[in-house]
């Protein structure tokens, strides 16, 4: 089975480019670090999110890759200081894990 890890968060929009400045940072680590999984980013237009929200997701080949990916994430120091920055701009955050169907 596979996996879909999502990671929704809502920030203050008059904080949209340092928040977005951050997330570009994040962007950089995951694409220069060999364990950290590599995520994709959107932000909503038509959505029950609000637009001032960014999505980030990445798709795992199995559960135990996912709760691998969690672990990375919140032991990586890189990765814990930047969401401490970044927090501050944080007004909402949602994690969601979806499994995917194949008929």
């Amino acid at each position: 089975m596979a996996y879909v890890l999502r990671f929704t968060q809502q920030y203050k929009p008059e904080n949209r480019r340092d928040f977005l400045d951050i997330e570009s940072k994040f962007r950089s680590l995951e694409q220069h670090s060999p364990t950290l999984p590599k995520g994709r980013r959107s932000q909503p237009l038509a959505s029950g999110d609000p637009t001032h929200s960014i999505i980030w997701e990445c798709e795992f080949g199995s559960w135990v890759e996912v709760q691998q990916a969690l672990k990375q994430l919140a032991e990586d120091p890189t990765h814990t200081d930047l969401f401490e920055q970044q927090a501050r701009y944080i007004t909402g955050l949602r994690t969601e894990i979806f499994e995917i169907l194949e008929f």
